[in-house]
């Protein structure tokens, strides 16, 4: 088992940044790819990026340039920073684990990013 959870959660003006962190507990060792997925109300829950465990990116289009994940194997936590943020990045943000390349088991509680114009 493996056990998330996120913070850094909040309310930010258009333009500004916020940076959202995740931490895991449990096999860690078992994890392979750590990503971020959104749900904002009313709509699917959406990829975000992820990271594999050798540092690999990648990034939905919504995001790309303005998104940044890193992750730290030592410490066994991922961030998400998040520049420029626009009022449509509003969502409540989810970290997840994945023991094999894209199948995401594991997830957190979510944490809330509010974006004003």
């Amino acid at each position: 088992q493996v056990q998330l959870v996120e913070s850094g959660g909040g309310l930010a003006q258009a333009g500004g940044s916020l940076r959202l962190s995740c931490a895991a507990s449990g096999r860690t060792s078992r994890i392979y790819g750590m990503g971020w997925f959104r749900q904002a109300p009313g709509k699917e829950r959406r990829f975000v990026g992820d990271i594999s465990r050798s540092g690999a990116t990648y990034y939905a289009d919504s995001v790309k340039g303005r998104f940044t994940i890193s992750r730290d194997n030592a410490k066994n936590t991922v961030d998400l920073q998040m520049n420029s943020l626009k009022p449509e990045d509003t969502a409540v943000y989810y970290c997840a684990a994945a023991l094999v390349a894209g199948r995401y088991e594991y997830w957190g509680q979510g944490t809330q990013v509010t974006v004003s114009s």
